[in-house]
């Protein structure tokens, strides 16, 4: 395996307890370092089993899943500090009695020195515009506010790679435009690998470069670049509707109007703005 690709998942079926299984089959599943890779899909489709097997929760029933060449089910107290992960319900990851206590549980636990531990965690706190909640009980924060705590739990050991379970979900407008610029700064800054699980269609393009989209039952169908998978493909097979500026660029292009593919609304505005008859 080349030393670029951190993660590889090929051909997993996953048999649950209760009889259902999942097949993550179709397109291997490939991670570069440095990417941005969101799992699109509908509900049901094996997104949070697929993260599931990367993180070393689940063991595949066949296939085989390599994260930094190791195999995370058997091997993962050997890439954990290598990985942060923020899984859908924050509730669960959250175990700490204030929120400086949570964020400092993995460190301490994974024997830093209460002085490192305590460095890192303001550093994150800090980094995420929360350290005025150290002492807060997590539990009685907003959903916003429980996100960036756990996302700062996962961020605290600087990890090459994210691993992120609808990371928007149940948060309002604001917090999501927070995290996704927080996001974005923290990639530019270290190049920082990032594989998010999304449905929101209108935030994908904020937190992912390329993609995969996956059908019902775990068939991985699809893969590109986030403007190709909205723009060349037709996604209402897959449950999910494009971004509004695709669809209106679209409806656009079938009127005559020479518009370049972009995801970007200030991009679209401004070809749209080039296109009228000047004031």
């Amino acid at each position: 395996m080349s030393d670029d690709v951190i993660v590889d998942v090929h051909c997993v079926k996953h048999v649950y307890a209760g009889g259902g299984h999942v097949d993550l089959c179709g397109q291997e599943f490939i991670v570069k370092r440095g990417q941005r890779v969101a799992v699109l899909g509908p509900n049901g489709s094996g997104k949070s089993t697929l993260l599931k097997h990367i993180l070393g929760i689940l063991r595949p029933t066949e296939g085989q899943v390599t994260v930094f060449g190791e195999d995370p089910a058997r091997r993962y107290q050997d890439i954990r500090m290598r990985i942060g992960a923020m899984m859908q319900n924050v509730d669960e990851q959250l175990l700490g009695p204030t929120v400086f206590d949570d964020v400092a549980f993995a460190p301490l636990n994974f024997g830093l020195s209460r002085e490192e531990t305590f460095r890192r965690v303001e550093t994150i706190l800090r980094a995420l515009k929360i350290a005025h909640l150290r002492d807060r009980l997590p539990h009685y924060l907003s959903g916003g506010e429980k996100k960036k705590v756990a996302l700062a739990g996962a961020l605290v050991f600087s990890p090459e790679l994210l691993v992120m379970d609808e990371p928007m979900e149940g948060i309002d407008h604001t917090s999501r435009l927070e995290i996704a610029a927080f996001l974005q700064t923290l990639h530019q800054e270290t190049g920082m690998t990032m594989i998010s699980t999304l449905h929101d269609m209108e935030q994908v393009s904020r937190l992912a470069d390329v993609g995969y989209v996956m059908r019902h039952g775990g068939s991985l169908e699809l893969y590109g670049t986030i403007t190709e998978l909205f723009y060349e493909h037709d996604l209402s097979q897959y449950n999910l509707a494009p971004p509004t500026v695709v669809q209106i660029s679209k409806q656009l292009q079938q009127h005559g109007y020479p518009l370049a593919h972009t995801l970007d609304t200030a991009a679209f505005t401004r070809q749209i703005l080039a296109l009228l008859p000047p004031k």
